[in-house]
């Protein structure tokens, strides 16, 4: 399976393969991936290029700016399984080719880490925000998820301190918590279905 990109829409995820050396992304019809519906998105606004192998996306001189986990591109930036690009108001997630070697086989199959009920509820709280009606723009901040659960923004932080540590992401801030929720998403220890599920069940409670 070749790597792809998960572009996520207000009408879900489509999948495009990274099969080619070169895509262009934008609102103008003719690009590889077109966003038509996003209106902060530029006519021709970035474009993903093989580089020696690897992957990188390039700003092109766009309006309002790409971001990889966070972080504004300045000139070109590398890409690779689990980051996420920010276009306008679309999110890209990278996905690799888990059948490139044995490595990348073992780390895509990787179980996910044990969980207790309230680090589940955490995970859940985390991503709700990002399947509203806005789709996908931040993961949960702190205080969002001590209010959904009722809880302390102390007791939010242990949790997340622990997720953190189960799921080997480290740095801080804004994109540490993207991080987390990436890689939540990708071990399978949540699923878009669960988070789905629970937010209608609180809205017909």
């Amino acid at each position: 399976m070749n790597p792809f990109l998960e572009v996520w829409r207000q009408s879900g995820a489509d999948l495009v393969q990274l099969d080619g050396d070169r895509l262009t992304v934008g609102r103008a019809e003719g690009n590889d991936i077109v966003l038509a519906d996003d209106g902060q998105v530029s006519r021709v606004h970035a474009v993903f290029e093989r580089l020696a192998g690897t992957w990188s996306i390039r700003d092109v001189n766009s309006r309002n700016g790409t971001f990889v986990n966070g972080t504004r591109v300045t000139g070109e930036a590398r890409v690779g399984p689990g980051d996420e690009v920010r276009i306008g108001r679309t999110r890209i997630v990278v996905r690799g080719d888990r059948s490139q070697d044995n490595a990348d086989v073992t780390e895509a199959q990787a179980p996910p880490p044990q969980l207790t009920p309230r680090e589940r509820d955490v995970l859940i709280a985390l991503f709700k925000p990002m399947i509203g009606a806005e789709m996908f723009t931040e993961p949960a901040s702190t205080r969002q998820i001590a209010q959904e659960l009722w809880v302390s923004e102390a007791a939010v932080k242990q949790h997340l301190l622990r997720l953190y540590d189960k799921f080997g992401v480290s740095g801080e801030g804004e994109r540490r918590r993207t991080r987390l929720a990436n890689e939540a998403l990708r071990r399978g220890a949540i699923t878009l279905a669960e988070v789905r599920a629970a937010t209608a069940g609180k809205s017909t409670s």
